[in-house]
């Protein structure tokens, strides 16, 4: 299962325990698993066997069907996270740290190339492409993402990922420079 398939599972899981008011204790008990299983499950950080996953649907009362439904191994090409949409979680045991899911994407048999981003105002090069998905994290400024046709308009604290095949450039139009995280994914 790829990485935004197994996240969304992990939500649904924890959508449906808090809809029908069950703790993660409840849940385990009726599933007849760990609730730390559960709790690692919700997190996103464990991966549930296939049986497992059925005893947590059924223990749910949900309809397989209605459970599965809209999720797709399709991932989309451009992803914009604004910065409110980010998910809160905490791990089991780790009260004082509170930490924020960005970006959740399996990419098999890649290099990871990490770098930091200034483009000064009134900036402007042709759009390129890379052979690369890339993760931009805007630290500060506004900075207007152009890929292909479409013009994306990112603020602090807002995330882009999308397949750097595709020909973008990004354009400071305001009067201080843009600061950005770039996380690039190269295959190898």
């Amino acid at each position: 299962m790829e990485g935004a398939i197994l996240l969304e599972i992990s939500k649904r899981i924890k959508q449906y325990r808090t809809e029908k008011g069950f703790t993660v204790q409840e849940l385990a008990d009726l599933s007849d698993v760990s609730k730390g299983m559960i709790s690692q499950i919700e997190n996103g950080r464990s991966i549930p066997s296939l049986s497992v996953l059925l005893g947590i649907v059924s223990a749910l009362q949900v309809n397989l069907s209605d459970f599965f439904k809209d999720i797709s191994p399709d991932e989309e090409m451009i992803l914009i996270k604004r910065k409110g949409d980010y998910e809160h979680f905490q791990k089991e045991g780790s009260s004082g740290f509170s930490y924020e899911r960005f970006l959740t994407r399996s990419i098999k048999n890649s290099t990871v190339d990490i770098v930091f981003l200034t483009i000064e105002p009134d900036n402007y090069r042709e759009q390129v492409s890379t052979d690369a998905f890339e993760y931009k994290y805007i630290l500060s400024g506004e900075v207007q993402y152009i890929i292909g046709n479409d013009t994306y308009t990112l603020n602090e604290g807002d995330s882009l990922f999308f397949d750097g095949r595709l020909m973008h450039v990004p354009i400071n139009k305001g009067k201080k420079p843009v600061r950005m995280l770039i996380i690039y994914f190269f295959d190898n």
